[in-house]
């Protein structure tokens, strides 16, 4: 029924019920199909946004790889200074330098990875070639610093080795003063007047002048021994042996640990001597060595 006014006729129409029922078919085709589309038109446009945010962080993700390719290629080249500070140190602990080719830490063998291995590979060929040219820059990096950490561990114990040699080395004079006697294999003795070797170096001062130790160690013996009078023999490590004697007092004894530098007697003319002095040994592997070539005298005044 269609009623247009107060005063206008009004108009009645009838449809057939099967026309009814088509019409009400139709309405919900219709409905089912707007709705339908309603939702292809939302998953739509949520698939687009999620393209563009996935583009988008993809787009990222490269600029990262490629802010992470250079802070590769910075961290080799000081890689390359380490090697080369690497080199020189080993060369001040006196060790050999490490071979170029060894510095290339190189692997193989058929279990290697290849860029075609990650599952990246079927989706983005290149971005996967990327990603694996930084793994394996990464790789040989880590592998190259293991190489340096093993390389600065073996000098740094080469320099505690050498530090200790030089504490134990008899490198000062056990006394200030005038050298009466060189080391000789041949010297005509002053006491017997006979030619005899003079394993030592006789250093005059007077009677009571303190002497030290010319390098650290343990004192072996203290105490008086034919010939040499009241003497000290210390065992400085490394095959290295010095003995001092004719003291007129000795300030040591024996199993005392002394350092280089530390009084240990008092100059004196005990035993076969002809006047005061330190008559000074130092031995080698069991063998008297010229102790002039240990000693680093000061300069004169």
């Amino acid at each position: 029924m269609l009623v247009r006014g107060g005063t206008a006729r009004v108009r009645q129409y009838s449809l057939p019920k099967r026309w009814v029922r088509r019409l009400a078919i139709g309405g919900c085709v219709f409905a089912v199909l707007l709705a339908a589309a309603t939702v292809f038109f939302v998953a739509d446009s949520g698939a687009r946004a999620r393209a563009a945010l996935l583009e988008r962080e993809n787009d990222l993700l490269k600029a990262e790889m490629q802010r992470i390719e250079a802070r590769v290629g910075d961290l080799d080249r000081e890689m390359a200074t380490l090697a080369e500070r690497d080199d020189r140190v080993r060369a001040l602990a006196g060790l050999m330098s490490i071979d170029q080719e060894v510095l290339e830490v190189g692997i193989g063998g058929p279990g290697l990875e290849t860029a075609g291995d990650g599952p990246l590979w079927p989706m983005d060929p290149e971005a996967s070639e990327a990603a694996y040219a930084i793994r394996y820059d990464v790789a040989y990096l880590l592998r190259r610093a293991e190489l340096l950490n093993n390389s600065f561990t073996e000098v740094e114990a080469s320099l505690e080795d050498q530090h200790e040699l030089l504490e134990a080395t008899p490198s000062i004079p056990p006394v200030i003063g005038r050298v009466s006697s060189h080391f000789s294999f041949n010297r005509e003795n002053p006491v017997t007047g006979v030619n005899s070797p003079h394993l030592a170096i006789d250093i005059v001062a007077r009677s009571g002048t303190p002497f030290v130790a010319t390098a650290r160690g343990r004192v072996v013996f203290a105490g008086r021994k034919d010939g040499y009078g009241n003497m000290v023999e210390i065992d400085h490590d490394f095959g290295l042996r010095t003995r001092y004697g004719h003291a007129s007092k000795l300030l040591v004894r024996a199993g005392q640990r002394v350092q280089r530098g530390e009084v240990i007697g008092e100059v004196g003319s005990s035993g076969s001597s002809t006047g005061p002095h330190v008559h000074y040994e130092v031995h080698k592997d069991g063998r008297p060595v010229n102790p002039s070539n240990y000693i680093l005298w000061p300069p004169a005044r």
